[in-house]
């Protein structure tokens, strides 16, 4: 993604704010902060907003990410001897991909994603609904 601009957490979600220029680096980078946040709040259920985030990435970025994400979730269940994760993203075209192909790739690998142009359908996917009032005030 882009810099993670905040985390919180609150009835067993945790949501994770994400804005700026589209970078690899700065995508992968956040992503561990977001698993660490997991750990710490013991939250299973995860918002990553990216509504924010500009740019329009690669193929070959949607592949590197989605491998990396899901890789380190494999790690994180390992070590931390927990179920997977699981990641709703809510993003806005070009950084959202119309074919899911990062989706598919995490997916694959064992990930439970889903990807969403709604927070709404997001926060419903997680079994959050409930949040939909409180997340966008």
């Amino acid at each position: 993604m882009a810099r993670l601009q905040r985390i919180s957490a609150e009835a067993g979600l945790l949501r994770a704010i994400v804005a700026g220029d589209f970078s690899i680096d700065e995508a992968k980078k956040g992503f561990v902060e977001i698993l660490d946040a997991a750990g710490r709040h013991r939250t299973k259920k995860i918002l990553v907003d990216g509504r924010e985030v500009k740019g329009e990435p690669e193929l070959i970025h949607r592949f590197i990410y989605s491998t990396f994400a899901a890789g380190e979730v494999a790690k994180y269940v390992v070590e931390h001897r927990v179920g997977s994760p699981q990641f709703a993203y809510v993003l806005r075209e070009p950084v959202l991909d119309p074919q899911r192909f990062g989706e598919t790739v995490a997916v694959n690998r064992g990930m439970r994603i889903k990807v969403f142009d709604n927070l709404e359908e997001a926060l419903n996917w997680l079994g959050k609904a409930k949040a939909v009032r409180k997340i966008q005030s």
